[in-house]
C-alpha cells in the first residue's frame, strides 16, 4: 500500500485503473463514466431554491432530471479522493497559486483565478456543446469506439495545446 503515499502515480497505471472503472461503471449502472451533466443539475438545483417549481418547466432541466444521482456521487468521490491522495502523500497546502503556476506565470492570484474561472466557463459550455465532457467522450465514448467521442478527444488536445501556447504568450 506504499503506492498511496507517492506525489505522482505511474500513468500507465492511472489509465489501466480509469479503464476499469469505465468498465464497473457500464457493468453496475449501464451508464457510461461522465461527470459534466451533474454541474448542470447541480445549477439547476440551486436555481430551484430560488424560483421553485418554475425552474423545473425548462426543457433542458427536464431532460436531464434535477436530482443527485450517481453521476454526482462520482463528482463529490473525485474531489474526496483528490483530498485523501494529497494528504497521504504529504503534499497536501492550502495555496492560491500553486508553485507551477508562480514559475511560469508569476504570482498573482488575481491571474490564477481569473484564469480559471474563464477556463471553466469555456470548459462548461464545451461539455454543454459537445453533450459530454472529457471523462464521457474522452474515456467512455472512445472505449465504445464512437466516432463523434474520437472527434471530441482530438479537438480536446487541440484546444488544451492551442490554450496553453496562449497563457504562456499572453503572461510571459
Amino acid at each position: 500500500m506504499e503506492f498511496l503515499t507517492l506525489k505522482s502515480w505511474s500513468p500507465y497505471a492511472v489509465g489501466a485503473g480509469i479503464g476499469i472503472l469505465s468498465w464497473f461503471t457500464f457493468l453496475i449502472s449501464k451508464n457510461p463514466l461522465a461527470c459534466s451533466t451533474s454541474f448542470a443539475k447541480t445549477s439547476g438545483m440551486i436555481e430551484r431554491l430560488f424560483r421553485g417549481k418554475k425552474t423545473e418547466s425548462r426543457p433542458y432541466y427536464q431532460k436531464i432530471n434535477l436530482q443527485i444521482d450517481w453521476q454526482f456521487m462520482l463528482v463529490i468521490g473525485i474531489i474526496i479522493g483528490a483530498l485523501v491522495s494529497a494528504v497521504l502523500s504529504g503534499d497536501f497546502s492550502l495555496r492560491w497559486v500553486p508553485s507551477l503556476w508562480a514559475f511560469t506565470f508569476g504570482e498573482m492570484p488575481l491571474v490564477r483565478v481569473i484564469g480559471a474561472l474563464v477556463g471553466g466557463i469555456f470548459i462548461g459550455f464545451g461539455a454543454r456543446w459537445a453533450d459530454g465532457c472529457t471523462s464521457g467522450h474522452g474515456v467512455s465514448g472512445t472505449l465504445q469506439l464512437a466516432v463523434s467521442s474520437w472527434i471530441s478527444a482530438i479537438f480536446f488536445f487541440i484546444g488544451g495545446i492551442a490554450t496553453a501556447h496562449l497563457f504562456v504568450t499572453v503572461f510571459n
